[in-house]
C-alpha cells in the first residue's frame, strides 16, 4: 500500500501517517507559531519554534537554525572570531572579513555595464547605477527636492532644520557639515595645503587656488552679456550685474549710501565707526580691510606674487602689476577731462589733475609747506631731517 523507502510522519492529533510531501511534516519541521489543521482528521495543533534567541526573541526555522542562532548571538556577545591578517581588524562574520579583504587586494568584482567602472561591493555598483538611470528615490518632504542617495537627503535636511552638529573646539562656531568644519579649522591651524606650482603661493581652500590661477593664465571665463566685462569668478559677475539692474541690497543708515555687495557695505560702515579690526602681528599697524592687511604683510615678508611675464618684474599688489602691464601694452586708459592728456595709471592721472585744480593735499608737519604729490613731500622732508640717501660712487 505504501511506497518503499518513503519517510513517514504522524499527525500530533490523530496519529495518521503522511509522507514528507504532506502538510504535517512541513508544518512541524517549519515550526510555525500558528494553529494548523490536519487534512485527514480535522484537528489542529501548535508547534513551538525550537531555536529562539533568549536575548531578543528572534527565531530560526530552517534546517541550519542552530548554526544561525549561534552566529546571531555574536550581535549580543560582540564576539569577533575572524581577524584580518594584514591590518588586524576583527569581524563577527566570515563574509564580512571576505568583503574587507578587497580593500587590501583591490579586488573589484562588480562592473558597470554602461561605463566599465568597477566596484568592490555590489551595493556600491547599485548606487553608481543611479548616475546612468538618473534615479532619485529619496525626496525631501519640505521642498520636494529629490536625491539619489539617502545620505544626501539627510545632509540636505539640515537646511530646513538648521541643525549644526559639528562644533569648532577652539572658537565654538558650529557647522552643518563636517567638511565645513574641516575647512574652518585651517583658520586656526594656518594650514594651506593647496599650493600654486607657478609662484609657490599657498591657499587654505581649493576654490581660492583656482581663482588665483587666473592671475597667471589671465583666464576670465565669466563675461557680462551687457557690457562685455569678464571676471574670474561667477560670484563677481553676479555682483557686477547689479550695476546694470540698479539693484542695491544694502543701504547705510547714517549717510544713505547704497551698495550691491555686503562686503562693500561692511567696509563702508567702518568709515563711520573708524573700526580697524585687522592688526599686523609684526608691527601692530591696524587696517579696516583684511585685504589691506594681507598686502601690508608682504612688506615684512617681501613676498611679490605678481610677476610680469614680459620683463620678469614682480609686485606685491595686483593693482601695481596691472598698471605695470599697461606700460608694455602701451595702453593709457585714464584721460584728463581738461587737457585730454592720457595716463596708464590712475594715480598718475590724479596727480596730474591737481595741476589744473591747484590742490596740494600733502602738507609738511614742520614748516606747513604743501605739495600736490606725496613723493615731492617725501623729498622735501629731507631738508628737515638732513637725510642724504644718495652716495656718489666715485
Amino acid at each position: 500500500m505504501y511506497g518503499h523507502g518513503l519517510r513517514w510522519h504522524h499527525c500530533l492529533c490523530c496519529r495518521e501517517r503522511h509522507t514528507s510531501s504532506g502538510i504535517i511534516p512541513n508544518i512541524q519541521r517549519a515550526g510555525f507559531l500558528c494553529s494548523v489543521r490536519c487534512h485527514q482528521c480535522g484537528n489542529s495543533f501548535r508547534h513551538k519554534k525550537p531555536y529562539t534567541c533568549s536575548q531578543c526573541g528572534k527565531c530560526f526555522t530552517d534546517e541550519y537554525q542552530h548554526k544561525k542562532l549561534k552566529v546571531h548571538m555574536r550581535i549580543h556577545t560582540e564576539e569577533k572570531p575572524y581577524t584580518c591578517q594584514q591590518c588586524g581588524k576583527r569581524f563577527a562574520y566570515k563574509v564580512s572579513l571576505k568583503r574587507h579583504m578587497r580593500i587590501h587586494t583591490e579586488e573589484k568584482p562588480y562592473t558597470c555595464q554602461q561605463c566599465g567602472k568597477r566596484f568592490a561591493y555590489k551595493v556600491s555598483l547599485k548606487r553608481h547605477m543611479r548616475i546612468h538611470t538618473e534615479e532619485k528615490p529619496y525626496t525631501c518632504q519640505q521642498c520636494g527636492k529629490r536625491f539619489a542617495y539617502k545620505v544626501s537627503l539627510k545632509r540636505h535636511m539640515r537646511i530646513h532644520t538648521e541643525e549644526k552638529p559639528y562644533t569648532c573646539q577652539q572658537c565654538g562656531k558650529r557647522f552643518a557639515y563636517k567638511i565645513s568644519l574641516k575647512r574652518h579649522m585651517r583658520i586656526h591651524t594656518g594650514e594651506k595645503p593647496y599650493i600654486c606650482h607657478q609662484c609657490g603661493r599657498s591657499f587654505s581652500q581649493p576654490g581660492n587656488l583656482n581663482v588665483h590661477m587666473s592671475v597667471h593664465t589671465g583666464q576670465k571665463p565669466f563675461t557680462c552679456q551687457q557690457c562685455g566685462k569678464s571676471f574670474s569668478r561667477k560670484g563677481n559677475l553676479n555682483f557686477h550685474m547689479r550695476i546694470h539692474t540698479g539693484e542695491s541690497l544694502f543701504t547705510c543708515q547714517q549717510c544713505g549710501t547704497s551698495f550691491t555687495q555686503k562686503v562693500s557695505f561692511n567696509m563702508h560702515i567702518r568709515i563711520h565707526t573708524r573700526e580697524k579690526p585687522y592688526t599686523c602681528q609684526e608691527c601692530g599697524k591696524s587696517f579696516d580691510q583684511h585685504e589691506n592687511l594681507k598686502v601690508h604683510i608682504r612688506l615684512h615678508s617681501e613676498e611679490k606674487p605678481y610677476t610680469c611675464p614680459q620683463c620678469g618684474k614682480s609686485f606685491n599688489q595686483k593693482g601695481h602689476f596691472e598698471d605695470h602691464m599697461r606700460i608694455h601694452l602701451g595702453e593709457k586708459r585714464y584721460t584728463c577731462p581738461q587737457c585730454e592728456k592720457s595716463f596708464n595709471q590712475k594715480r598718475h592721472l590724479e596727480d596730474h589733475i591737481r595741476i589744473h585744480t591747484g590742490e596740494k593735499p600733502f602738507t609738511c608737519e614742520q614748516c606747513g609747506k604743501s605739495f600736490n604729490r606725496k613723493g615731492i613731500l617725501n623729498r622735501h622732508m629731507r631738508v628737515h631731517t638732513d637725510e642724504k640717501p644718495f652716495i656718489c660712487g666715485k
